[in-house]
């Protein structure tokens, strides 16, 4: 039996905490609660590293069986984390009150930052983490869940994922199939929700900002597909269409006027922006965060957060100032000359 020193062990379960964390992050739909599993996870493994062998096996892939089951057993009794196109229909009327839903736990976005510099930022290039997917693995029944994760985002043999589940390999691939099928039913497809953020989804987003700054309805509508929808957790509310969309936007410029501030933002490797709305003086209060999904050159979906949990797993300012128009920012000998010598 091939045992880790303590001081091994310890670097080698430190150097897995990110990766852990976007398995649970996956498995469970929440920041917070994905930083809990680890947590658990990492006790787990210390309290059970004696029985650890690495002739048998990777640390990693132990880690992570030992994370999956921690993550199964914070799943049992516990309502899923949706958004609100996964729990009804569209709303027909983008001019009806709000519907409250902060009762329900919604599934929040992942931080690009968590992973920065870390192997497992893999699986924000590979689309992994994005809200639409992590959203509709959520649909799933836990155990569909872990093994579409352990067999495509960690590449797991069957066999292995069968080891962890206690089941069969047949069972694993039997249940592959299933998840495959009900995301394919929830209509998760690359070309829908879109890739990871690049420069042409950069610019789209950038286009979409100069819009919504200027008020410009039909410059936003362009950049919508025709079945774009938003959504805006913790309210029920959720718009299907171009129109709907347009027109709900044409609400918020009424209601909370059109002098916004707007920060870019990595959020499951997709274009996202902290929104903020003027304040006082030259104060913007934060807002939300706006996540998009850009596939074609349009914008597909838009999920807007105005959760205090999400904004704190972001690190998102309270408040902002508007930057100075470049033609009013002192070059930089000037700024050099103002602050006087060293």
């Amino acid at each position: 039996m091939t045992v880790l020193a303590d001081a091994d062990f310890e670097r080698g379960t430190e150097a897995a905490r990110r990766a852990l964390l976007a398995h649970c992050y996956q498995m469970l739909g929440s920041v917070q609660d994905a930083e809990d599993a680890v947590q658990e996870t990492l006790l787990r493994a210390w309290r059970a590293r004696g029985q650890f062998d690495e002739s048998l096996g990777s640390l990693r892939t132990w880690l992570h069986a030992i994370a999956t089951n921690a993550c199964l057993s914070a799943l049992a009794g516990r309502s899923r984390r949706p958004l609100p196109a996964g729990i009804g229909a569209p709303w027909a009327d983008p001019q009806e009150p709000l519907a409250d839903g902060h009762e329900i736990p919604w599934m929040q976005p992942f931080p690009d930052d968590l992973l920065a510099g870390d192997p497992a930022a893999a699986m924000l290039a590979a689309g992994r983490l994005r809200v639409a997917l992590v959203a509709a693995m959520q649909l799933l029944p836990p155990r569909q869940r872990a093994i579409l994760i352990l067999r495509e985002a960690l590449g797991l043999p069957a066999a292995e994922v069968a080891g962890v589940l206690s089941t069969s390999a047949a069972a694993v691939n039997s249940g592959l199939q299933r998840a495959r099928a009900s995301l394919a039913a929830a209509g998760v497809a690359e070309e829908q929700f879109g890739q990871p953020a690049d420069a042409a989804s950069r610019a789209v987003v950038d286009q979409y900002v100069t819009a919504f700054r200027a008020a410009d309805l039909d410059g936003l509508k362009r950049l919508l597909a025709d079945s774009a929808i938003l959504e805006m957790p913790p309210f029920r509310n959720w718009y299907a269409g171009r129109e709907d969309y347009a027109r709900f936007i044409a609400r918020v410029f009424a209601v909370r006027g059109t002098d916004w501030e707007f920060r870019p933002v990595g959020a499951g490797g997709q274009q996202a922006l902290a929104a903020y709305l003027r304040a006082a003086g030259d104060r913007y209060q934060l807002h939300s965060l706006q996540v998009f999904a850009v596939a074609g050159g349009l914008v597909r979906r838009t999920v807007v957060f105005a959760d205090q949990a999400v904004f704190d797993s972001f690190g998102l300012a309270a408040t902002v100032t508007r930057p100075l128009p470049a033609e009013f920012r002192p070059a930089a000998g000037e700024r050099r000359a103002a602050q006087g010598p060293r």
